[in-house]
């Protein structure tokens, strides 16, 4: 099948490698001239596990990348992987999406034959039918049902594990507004329900809220467990012995049962203030959701806040490890390790801070990291943590599970663990003071 993809961001890459990897003919429309460059010399242009290579294998073949729209005239659907970020009061932010279903509904003017347009970017329910739609429809001259059909398929990926996550998901969702466009998903998701995804055909707007509540769920998940750990904490109680116990509830699982720093990335924040936002445009208040970022927002202060219990922050050298919001990618968007930060340097210490791929990343993304006083990066957890008079683990990334050795260059023994590392045996023994 011959697919375009308009967006080559972490969405928009990670399908078109892996659709091209499954043989099928992609071309990626971007608007960024460097991106465009990187997939062509089959190269990655954002880091993410197993997919350098399935972009290496197939750049210039089964994939390419072009900032020209008219590459879209020789595809049979096209893929919307725009961003969709949020105003200040939470609301989406659509005006990629605008500007690209314009550009797209002009260079299907020109096309011969049938086109289906497939919303793959989270928004809202009545994005797709209400401002896609209409916007390619005019540009193109082509109605929705008469040679132009819409479908909405969201995306369920998680950064770290994409590759993954979108050749082997539990589910592909499908909101399509003819039977023929479903089919034509159900053609090109064949692999997938081989092996063994459920495929979830729903009305469009059903399609588009089953993200938002996807995530939500999680993120009130997270919160709910967080919450718990904070009671546990004021009792004393070691919170993951009783979370173990809670998640062998079937009904409950022991998935997003770790207490600690809370959510960050690019998905769960934004989609549960679009979805807050949201629901306040439909006249209803949600209380729920608002509790779940409260928690959220309040869990970087309280590890600071242990962490002071047991060291004099002013003027005190904190290492600060992991940078990313998760473990598996460079993202650093709403990471909260970047909280801590903050809340270390308004305290009077110094903060030394390590990630294994996303330092770089950080400071480009946001400048104000790259040069800040009592801010300084180390190029290993052992560096970071030489001379600390106390440490914090921002992300849980495999290498800090084994500090043994780096923990010996520590003034102190103190470190607050914000995401629940799988420490040493070793560790354990020689650092009693460690603190959890």
């Amino acid at each position: 099948m011959n697919v375009s993809i308009v967006g080559s961001g972490y969405v928009g890459t990670t399908i078109a490698a892996c659709l091209a990897d499954l043989g099928h003919d992609v071309t990626n429309v971007e608007i960024d001239q460097d991106v465009v460059d990187t997939i062509n010399a089959g190269e990655a242009p954002i880091h993410e596990a197993g997919l350098a290579e399935r972009i290496a294998e197939n750049a210039g073949e089964r994939l390419r990348a072009t900032t020209d729209y008219g590459a879209v005239r020789d595809s049979d659907l096209t893929f919307l992987c725009l961003p969709t970020p949020q105003h200040d009061d939470g609301s989406l932010d659509l005006t990629a999406m605008r500007a690209a279903s314009e550009s797209l509904g002009a260079a299907l003017a020109e096309k011969d034959g049938d086109h289906l347009v497939v919303v793959k970017s989270t928004v809202l329910p009545g994005t797709t039918e209400d401002v896609v739609g209409p916007i390619v429809s005019k540009a193109s001259g082509r109605p929705v049902g008469e040679g132009l059909e819409l479908a909405m398929n969201p995306e369920f990926l998680r950064m770290g594990t994409a590759v993954e996550d979108f050749l082997e998901p539990e589910k592909v969702v499908v909101g399509a507004t003819d039977s023929a466009a479903a089919d034509t998903l159900r053609e090109l998701y064949a692999p997938m329900r081989e092996r063994g995804a459920d495929f979830v055909e729903t009305g469009v707007r059903e399609a588009e809220l089953i993200k938002y509540a996807n995530n939500a769920f999680l993120a009130s998940k997270v919160s709910l467990v967080n919450e718990l750990g904070n009671v546990a904490k004021a009792y004393g109680v070691d919170a993951y012995e009783v979370l173990d116990a809670v998640g062998l509830d079937n009904r409950i699982s022991e998935q997003f049962m770790r207490s600690g720093l809370g959510w960050g990335g690019s998905c769960f924040p934004k989609d549960v203030n679009a979805l807050r936002a949201g629901a306040r445009e439909q006249g209803y208040d949600p209380e729920l959701l608002d509790a779940v970022v409260r928690v959220n927002d309040g869990q970087p202060r309280r590890l600071v806040d242990l962490l002071s219990n047991h060291v004099d922050l002013e003027g005190a050298r904190i290492a600060v490890l992991g940078l990313s919001f998760k473990p598996g990618t460079d993202d650093v968007r709403k990471s909260r390790a970047l909280e801590v930060i903050d809340s270390l340097l308004e305290r009077g210490a110094t903060v030394v801070g390590y990630d294994p791929v996303a330092t770089e990343n950080l400071q480009s993304t946001y400048p104000a990291y790259a040069d800040r006083d009592g801010l300084e990066y180390a190029a290993s957890a052992a560096e970071a943590l030489e001379g600390a008079d106390g440490a914090v683990v921002a992300t849980d990334w495999p290498e800090f599970d084994d500090l043994t050795g780096a923990l010996e260059r520590m003034t102190t023994r103190v470190l607050v663990d914000g995401r629940r590392i799988d420490v040493s045996e070793a560790d354990l023994e020689v650092y009693e003071g460690l603190t959890w």
